[in-house]
């Protein structure tokens, strides 16, 4: 399994277009790219990007956005809201698509609301339009698990999968993971082969995101896990500016994941 890295380490100091330079001289050959506004949507500056991605030789592993500006609204009750929303996700699908790489688009989707106000007609129909949309622009849109949307609810998981009708693909997170009381274990068995992209980190007793080997998470287990359903994409190290103090950390966490792998694999 192949260790990447997320330009969302940086946020906010860091430019996405400034961030593949950044990741390659770290040590990193692929990685997640977060485009944090609308402007970074744009075809001319998709193409900066693309341009930093041959120039460094990196490769694109997925694409994240400023989900809470666009993703909730895509099942809002207003239907010109829901539409207006629609064009940037068809966007965003275009942006991911002439990024090239893995073109996987992790996906945060609705905020959480109380189960009894879910109007699953309308949720099934959003995602049904959205994964045959990314499906013609070549993208797996891949639903994350996130603490702080419906997707961390196991039973709405499990209702995506067995009725949208394209494809439907996952990215599983592990701090969200244990933000939501969840082991990831129980999410592995609901997103089962269709994971296609790992968010990676750690956590201790008082810290809810670390670099990886900084904490207590069982890897091991995770991994051999993985293994089991067949995984073949890459692990990409995500945490937030303030979880290290040097680049030297992050490479750090890399050698010891590269060095970890090789011992399950």
């Amino acid at each position: 399994m192949e260790i990447g890295l997320s330009s969302a380490c940086f946020y906010p100091k860091v430019l996405a277009e400034d961030s593949i330079n950044i990741m390659k001289k770290i040590g990193f050959d692929s990685g997640e790219v977060f485009l944090n506004t609308f402007s970074e949507y744009e075809e001319d500056f998709i193409l900066k990007i693309k341009e930093q991605c041959e120039k460094n030789e990196f490769n694109i592993n997925s694409v994240h956005i400023y989900s809470t500006m666009v993703e909730p609204f895509l099942f809002d009750a207003y239907k010109r809201r829901r539409e207006d929303m629609m064009k940037m996700f068809k966007k965003v699908c275009k942006a991911i698509n002439i990024l090239g790489g893995s073109k996987i688009y992790t996906f945060h989707g609705m905020r959480k609301i109380d189960s009894l106000n879910l109007d699953y007609d309308l949720i099934i129909d959003m995602y049904n339009r959205l994964t045959y949309c990314a499906g013609e622009n070549n993208v797996k849109l891949a639903q994350e698990n996130v603490s702080w949307c419906m997707s961390s609810d196991l039973e709405y998981l499990s209702i995506l999968k067995e009725q949208v009708r394209y494809p439907l693909y996952y990215t599983l997170d592990l701090k969200q993971c244990y933000k939501s009381n969840i082991e990831p274990q129980e999410y592995i068995n609901v997103m089962g082969k269709e994971i296609c992209n790992f968010h990676i980190n750690d956590k201790s007793e008082s810290e809810s995101c670390m670099l990886p080997g900084k904490g207590n998470i069982d890897y091991r287990r995770i991994f051999n896990s993985l293994n089991d359903i067949n995984y073949k994409g890459r692990a990409i190290i995500e945490v937030y500016g303030d979880n290290y103090k040097s680049y030297d950390e992050i490479l750090e966490s890399k050698v010891y994941l590269d060095k970890l792998i090789k011992t399950i694999q």
